[in-house]
């Protein structure tokens, strides 16, 4: 195991001789093989916002009915300590999840949920990118790398995050999450498709993309369909939850370098975490800081060099 220190975070590495492999065969095969998929809320999102846990993509979420925000929040606080449990085993966990995600979509109906609720929420919300996330999109889009942003959260609050917070549209992002339908008066109705959570995040779902533009002006931009995905079979995974590993099991891979962002209880998780992922990056509980993604952008200028071995 090698340690690394980026001030203030450190990073684990498990098997560097294993990582140096990958890196070497992904450069090697060139940014036309690659792909990123990446968990969004405490991955690309903040963990820790001015010394307080930032908010969720769910967790931002405010109906406008504060008995509903109440029932919602009652939730959280039962189910979210049984999600980070290193003692439940995964199936029991499994169905945990999926008793807390299908109470809260129905609260969110029940409710009266409307789409402007979504837009103040967010404006109003304690949320915020990692510092080098919007540098790594906008290298991965000057490379023409694609990359799925998977989240157990909603699709219409990571959209209108993406739009209040970078204040742009990338053309090679897609968005796979739980899809909310509205009525013709902004209510919502109902949700459609398989249903999301934490620990069910799988490339299947790959068909629920929608990109982020065809919601935007930016109606001209070139699509990154579901085929020329199967086609680059050479990953960067990035994950803050052991679950997130599973984003990628439906696609045929060749070569996978997944990192993960330890946030919370870093003593009970560590051994797991860097036996699960290739690298590791740690929040420094102390001073409350998250790790940025500058490692990450780092790593992807390496897997995009067109310089051989």
């Amino acid at each position: 195991m090698e340690m690394q220190m980026d001030d203030p975070n450190l990073s684990v590495i498990n098997d560097p001789q294993s990582l140096n492999h990958k890196i070497s065969a992904i450069r090697n095969a060139g940014p036309s093989k690659l792909q990123v998929i990446a968990d969004f809320d405490a991955t690309l999102t903040r963990y820790w916002i001015n010394g307080q846990r930032g908010q969720s993509s769910h967790g931002l979420l405010q109906q406008g009915n504060p008995k509903y925000d109440a029932k919602r929040q009652a939730l959280f606080e039962y189910y979210h300590p049984l999600e980070f449990s290193p003692t439940i085993p995964l199936e029991e966990k499994t169905k945990l999840m999926e008793e807390w995600w299908g109470k809260t979509h129905g609260l969110l109906i029940e409710g009266g949920l409307t789409y402007d609720a979504i837009k103040n929420s967010v404006a109003s919300a304690n949320i915020a990118f990692r510092d080098g996330v919007v540098e790594l999109f906008e290298f991965l889009e000057e490379t023409d790398v694609p990359v799925l942003i998977f989240s157990a959260g909603l699709e219409d609050i990571i959209e209108e995050v993406l739009r209040q917070k970078v204040y742009r549209s990338f053309k090679n992002i897609k968005v796979v999450s739980n899809q909310m339908v509205f009525d013709n008066c902004g209510h919502l109705v109902s949700f459609k498709g398989k249903l999301i959570h934490s620990l069910n995040k799988n490339e299947h779902a790959l068909g629920m993309a929608a990109p982020l533009h065809d919601q935007t002006d930016d109606i001209d931009s070139p699509v990154t369909d579901n085929a020329s995905m199967k086609q680059r079979t050479n990953v960067l995974l990035l994950g803050d939850h052991i679950g997130d590993l599973g984003m990628s099991d439906g696609l045929n891979y060749e070569n996978r370098i997944s990192v993960g962002f330890l946030n919370d209880n870093i003593e009970k998780n560590l051994e797991s975490y860097r036996n699960a992922f290739d690298i590791v990056y740690l929040s420094c509980f102390v001073l409350q800081n998250d790790a940025p993604m500058w490692g990450v952008l780092k790593l992807a200028t390496q897997l995009c060099s067109t310089e051989l071995d």
